[in-house]
């Protein structure tokens, strides 16, 4: 896909932290800052991953470094923030990316798992904007860019507790942006669906099920992490300054095209249209 020129976004030399860093939407926005000139603070709990992101960027000659930290832990993430700004700097841009998913029925859904998804997806955002946040109202100036989904709109059915969490997070990012917003920090969300990812890839590796799928979104194709990752760097920078509280939807236009999926005689497409 095209990008924009590096320095487009004005981030050259900017203190970026993105967690979940080790795969997926995280790698490719961190690979994204790093482009654009950020260094980048990668965190995440599977070492290999997050080493091999890092490496990845310094191959490509941006600048990044890898922290092991569990953002569900409130001890790690305050560790890794302190580790974070005596190593590189006051981080400006916080990046909530960890995410997991459980599946499960309501009607039998196990407690366990109910509190493991809401402890990443959840509780680690708020633990990640309280310990970077500081610093950002501090020095008065900010961007946190919280990853939430269209499941925070559209329940997902038989997933657990994955789009409760999601939309949990919609609510905690614009309280964020009201309560933050007049010490000069942003808080955004990015609401990315019909994702390839690690995670992701398997379903789609099913005969059909990408085509299926690509036949619902009206950009008639499935997304990409990079996708994601040009709305993040938009909200990062001062291009975005006066965009607060907000949920930019990364998704092709898929919820958009409810009644385009219901049969109506008489209102199909002419003969030869591509849709």
């Amino acid at each position: 896909m095209d990008t924009f020129p590096r320095g487009a976004f004005g981030l050259d030399g900017k203190i970026a932290v993105v967690t979940g860093a080790g795969s997926g939407i995280g790698r490719a926005v961190a690979q994204a800052l790093a482009a654009e000139g950020a260094v980048v603070a990668l965190l995440d709990r599977d070492a290999d991953r997050v080493h091999e992101t890092a490496s990845l960027i310094g191959a490509a000659g941006g600048e990044a470094r890898a922290f092991l930290c569990d953002v569900s832990d409130p001890d790690q993430v305050r560790t890794t923030a302190a580790a974070v700004k005596d190593s590189l700097g006051s981080a400006g841009i916080l990046v909530n990316n960890a995410g997991r998913i459980l599946p499960g029925a309501m009607a039998d859904l196990r407690i366990e798992d109910w509190n493991a998804v809401l402890a990443v997806n959840l509780t680690g955002f708020f633990l990640c904007a309280q310990a970077f946040g500081a610093e950002m109202r501090r020095n008065r100036r900010g961007s946190i860019i919280n990853m939430a989904s269209i499941a925070s709109t559209y329940p997902t059915p038989y997933s657990g507790a994955y789009s409760v969490s999601k939309a949990g997070l919609a609510m905690l990012s614009r309280q964020l942006a009201v309560e933050w917003g007049p010490e000069g920090v942003r808080s955004n969300a990015v609401c990315p669906g019909m994702i390839m990812t690690e995670l992701s890839r398997s379903m789609y590796a099913r005969p059909g099920v990408a085509e299926a799928r690509s036949a619902t979104i009206p950009a008639r194709r499935i997304g990409q992490p990079e996708d994601v990752a040009e709305a993040v760097l938009f909200l990062a920078s001062d291009r975005a300054a006066y965009i607060n509280g907000a949920e930019i939807a990364v998704d092709g236009g898929f919820p958009r095209n409810l009644l385009g999926l219901v049969p109506r005689a008489g209102y199909e497409p002419p003969q030869g249209n591509p849709a």
